[in-house]
């Protein structure tokens, strides 16, 4: 900063620039508070519908969230402001005084261009000039004012700067929108970005000469800073594409690097491998140039050897950093378009493994969360997508390979005429169904199937629109299209194979949630009535079992085989029973509230209501406790008791969110699991049948006998029966209804719902006990 600059500086327009900001930063907290009280809230406890439930519910969340990281991001702007011109002014007291003091020893202090001069008045010339000049006459007079002035002036110019470098870097994070940073203080914003710097530095280090004292400097600083946005950035552009890759790869090699750092550090490599995930994942949501061209040499260079020729390829050293943390979209969908491309090159089309994925013995440890190796880069991306929905609906239902490809060596039929012929996959067809995952054992030799378990986990955050491993809440939109084509898609491949599902049982948990998630469309296909918009019949079913979003076309066989198939899983058993309990609770609650709306209302008559909803909920409990039966087989054993297990472990999964997650109208009973969680009161008929089917489970897991599958479905029969009667009942007392003959209606629909499936499965599912 140039003297003449600081010492006749006009502070009134950054005064009123600071005015300004203080006036925003207060009218935009008013707007927060508005946006999420009046706007948000008010949408969630709303009665959506079709496009309403998958567009405008889903704008109106993002849009209060706007004003959220718009209020944050005013305030930061205004204290760096305000920081910046308070230093400033203080700069300029501190010129002001000194050049006067000076004056006051006959010393004289000039301004020019690129520095200033001092000099002694009326002396023989010899003067001090700053930015080093040399000086004269009272030459430590003049060499003190040099040094106090110059040392002003670079305290104000980083002042200056760093207030630039800060604001710009937060108007780079988004070019649309608003970023969700939030500093205290300029100087809480100048260390993130002087630490990101620091840490990068060491990152770029050769790891053979990376000490225990920097690792530990490294693993701190990035746990430290993970999510904050400017540093994040700065971190990551500041190391570079190739830079990161070759830190992580670096450090995994022990034929690489430090030997005392693999010796004592071992054991803290997740961490690591965490916090720079995390880094990176935050990072890739800016959208500064530099960031962008990160994300785009990234991806160029992932099918590219890190080290000339030999060493992992990019693919499988970043993929293993996005295992944790949400990355952009955009920037997953472009990653998993080259992906997929490279895996085509390197299998043939799909045709045969992919022997560059296998891990070998002298190839590095990649990963370091889990057991895995990280040598298929298809792990550790697809664990990404599980983060990041959209992106994963997005890259399953891309295609992989086309039927018109003269190299395409998939052959199907498909019409049933016993002629196959080439087929379209999509990437999900391809990695669900076709894929020759690379054989992955554990240090101890166990086989693993990690690969194939993140797929699981993939597929449950594209089709549920959450990340995997969590409940929908208010803001999750309904199902849109895209997820709905994908979830027929497996519907129908597990049907078409239930062994797909029954030889990968750890994706049942997955597969479970799913379907636990698209109980309104499953109840809809077994009703088995043809879907004609226009016609009575389609149109009571449609309100019975009322869809806000897109819906999921299945078929009843389909259904029931998917159905069969996750309940030789006791994960996947609990997801689902304990989800069609609840969802029969809400649906009571729902249809005998005497203040449905007549466009909801399927008939006035409560047992033509009650009767089929209760049939339907008892075939999804009996088909489900069928597949139960056939794991557990004919001989007495401990199987038993891992279903009651998993049910009681549901509860501690579904705690907090089953009794608040209720509301009125067609929003809330989409799901079980979702609903207008704000002024609504909890279901009266889901909370005891809840706490009915925990209770059982958690008495058979304490019970000492052994039990045969079919005690286990006899027990399921009874137990089905007796829960959908006695909430009816409750329902029915809730409003007033008599309860007397719609609940002995419920127990023999019931009843018989449970026991339809072993007529229904006759001969269908391939290894039943009923045939093949």
């Amino acid at each position: 900063m140039d003297l003449d600059v600081l010492r006749n500086a006009d502070f009134k327009p950054l005064d009123e620039a600071v005015k300004d900001w203080s006036t925003l930063v207060k009218s935009l907290e008013g707007l927060k508070t508005d946006a999420e009280d009046e706007l948000h809230q008010a949408a969630n406890r709303a009665d959506w519908a079709g496009v309403n439930a998958q567009v405008t519910k889903e704008f109106i969340g993002k849009t209060a969230g706007e004003f959220s990281d718009a209020h944050s991001q005013a305030r930061t702007i205004h204290r760096v402001l305000e920081d910046t011109r308070n230093e400033l002014k203080e700069y300029h007291r501190q010129l002001t005084e000194a050049i006067e003091g000076g004056r006051r020893r006959d010393l004289t202090v000039v301004g020019r261009e690129g520095g200033f001069t001092v000099a002694v008045a009326g002396g023989d010339g010899r003067q001090g000039e700053g930015e080093g000049g040399a000086g004269a006459g009272d030459q430590t007079a003049v060499t003190n004012l040099r040094d106090q002035i110059q040392r002003i002036l670079d305290q104000a110019t980083e002042s200056d700067d760093s207030a630039q470098k800060i604001l710009k870097a937060i108007a780079d994070q988004s070019r649309l929108g608003f970023t969700e940073v939030d500093y205290k203080d300029r100087e809480a914003a100048q260390e993130a970005l002087r630490k990101a710097a620091e840490l990068a530095r060491l990152a770029g280090r050769n790891p053979e000469s990376l000490s225990v004292r920097e690792f530990d400097l490294l693993n701190k600083g990035l746990a430290q800073y993970a999510d904050d946005e400017l540093f994040a950035e700065a971190f990551a552009t500041a190391l570079g594409p190739q830079g990161t890759l070759e830190f992580w790869a670096g450090v995994s090699d022990p034929r690489r690097a430090n030997y005392e750092l693999e010796q004592q550090r071992l054991d803290q490599f997740d961490d690591l491998q965490r916090h720079l995930g995390l880094t990176l994942a935050h990072a890739t949501q800016s959208d500064s140039v530099a960031m962008s061209e990160w994300k785009r040499t990234m991806i160029d260079i992932g099918d590219k050897p890190l080290t000339g020729g030999s060493g992992p390829v990019g693919f499988q050293v970043m993929s293993n950093l996005m295992r944790t943390g949400d990355y952009d979209d955009q920037f997953l969908k472009d990653y998993g378009t080259r992906l997929m491309a490279t895996e085509r090159e390197l299998t043939g089309n799909g045709e045969r493994e992919a022997s560059a994925w296998r891990h070998d013995s002298a190839d590095p440890w990649l990963n370091r969360i889990g057991e895995d190796s990280g040598s298929d880069p298809f792990t550790g991306f697809l664990k990404g997508l599980s983060n990041s929905p959209d992106a994963a609906t997005d890259f399953f239902n891309q295609e992989f390979i086309s039927r018109s490809d003269p190299d395409n060596p998939f052959q199907r039929d498909t019409d049933g005429n016993g002629r196959e012929g080439k087929v379209t996959l999509s990437n999900f067809q391809y990695l669900f169904e076709e894929r020759q995952w690379p054989r992955e054992t554990s240090l101890t030799g166990e086989e693993l199937n990690t690969g194939k378990n993140t797929l699981g986990l993939a597929l449950e955050a594209a089709t549920t629109g959450h990340p995997a491993g969590e409940l929908p809440n208010a803001d999750t939109p309904a199902h849109n299209p895209e997820q709905t084509k994908l979830m027929e898609s497996l519907v129908a491949s597990i049907a078409d194979d239930p062994e797909r599902l029954t030889n990968s049982t750890y994706m049942s948990d997955s597969i479970g949630q799913i379907t636990s998630e698209y109980l309104p469309d499953i109840n809809r296909a077994i009703s088995s009535v043809e879907r004609e918009p226009g016609e009575q019949k389609w149109q009571e079913v449609a309100r019975m079992y009322p869809i806000a979003g897109s819906e999921a076309r299945l078929d009843h066989p389909s259904v029931s085989k998917l159905l069969f198939a996750l309940g030789q899983n006791a994960e996947g058993f609990a997801a689902v029973e304990v989800g069609q309990k609840a969802y029969l609770g809400r649906l009571l609650d729902h249809h005998l509230n005497p203040d449905l709306p007549p466009e909801h209302r399927v008939t006035d008559n409560h047992e033509s209501v009650i009767s089929p909803i209760a049939a339907r909920s008892g075939e999804i409990s009996g088909t489900l406790r069928l597949g139960a039966r056939e794991y557990i087989g004919d001989l007495a054993s401990e199987k038993d008791k891992e279903y009651a297990e998993s049910v009681s472990q549901r509860k501690n999964f579904i705690s907090g969110s089953v009794g608040t997650a209720v509301g009125v109208g067609a929003s809330f009973i989409a799901t079980p699991w979702v609903g207008a969680a704000a002024g609504g009161a909890t279901a009266t008929a889901t909370s005891m049948i809840l706490e009915s089917i925990f209770a059982d489970a958690e008495g058979n897991a304490a019970a000492q006998g052994a039990k045969t599958g079919g005690v286990v479905w006899q027990e399921g029969w009874e137990q089905n029966t007796d829960i959908t009667e006695d909430a009816v009942r409750l329902a029915a007392d809730k409003y007033n209804i008599e309860g007397g003959d719609i609940g002995i209606a419920a127990r023999e629909s019931a009843r018989q719902g449970y026991l339809n499936p072993q007529s229904i499965m006759e001969g269908q599912v391939p290894g039943s006990t009923s045939g093949d």
